[in-house]
C-alpha cells in the first residue's frame, strides 16, 4: 500500500469509541467472576471434590456453589454423583473446560514476571521451565499484534 492511500484511510484509533462485540468480552462474561478460573484451576490439578475446591481456593462455599452452577450450565464443568447416601458430586472439566487450561497457564506466566507472583513454577516434560506462547496451528508462526487481524472489523 502506498502513502497516499495511507492518509486517507480511517484507523480504528479514528473512529468513534463504542463497545465492540468481541469473543474475549463474551468469554469474560462467565469466566471473569472471582473464584471461576480458580476453580477451574483446581479441577485442572486434578481436585474433584466440592470441599476440596472450596479449601484450595478460598472461596466461601456459596460463591464457590454459585460459580459452579454457572460453569456447569455453560458446559464448562459436569457434576458426578460419587454418593447416594447423602448425595455428593464431583466437578470434572468438559472438552470446553479443558481448553480453558492455555489460558490459565498464560496467566500463571504473566503473573510470574510481571505480576504479584507466586511460588508454582512450572515445566514441560522436556525439563525446561514453561516459556508458553501463541503459535497460529496452520503455519507455525508466532502470533503478535501485528500479525492478527480481526474479522470483521467493527464500522463506525
Amino acid at each position: 500500500m502506498d502513502i497516499d492511500t495511507m492518509v486517507g484511510m480511517e484507523t480504528m484509533a479514528d473512529r468513534e469509541p463504542r463497545p465492540r462485540p468481541c469473543p474475549a468480552a463474551a468469554s469474560l462474561e462467565l469466566l471473569g467472576e472471582r473464584w471461576t478460573l480458580l476453580a477451574v484451576r483446581e479441577m485442572r490439578y486434578g481436585v474433584h471434590r466440592f470441599e476440596q475446591i472450596t479449601r484450595f481456593t478460598g472461596a466461601s462455599r456459596d460463591i464457590l456453589a454459585d460459580r459452579l452452577r454457572k460453569l456447569e450450565a455453560a458446559g464448562v464443568v459436569e457434576r458426578r454423583q460419587y454418593s447416594e447416601h447423602p448425595p455428593r458430586h464431583e466437578y470434572h472439566l468438559t472438552a470446553a473446560g479443558e481448553e480453558i487450561g492455555p489460558i490459565l497457564q498464560a496467566l500463571a506466566q504473566w503473573g510470574q514476571k510481571w505480576g504479584p507472583g507466586g511460588t508454582a513454577e512450572f515445566a514441560h516434560d522436556c525439563g525446561h521451565p514453561l516459556d508458553a506462547v501463541s503459535v497460529c496451528r496452520h503455519c507455525g508462526e508466532p502470533v503478535d499484534r501485528a500479525s492478527l487481524r480481526v474479522s470483521p472489523e467493527p464500522t463506525g
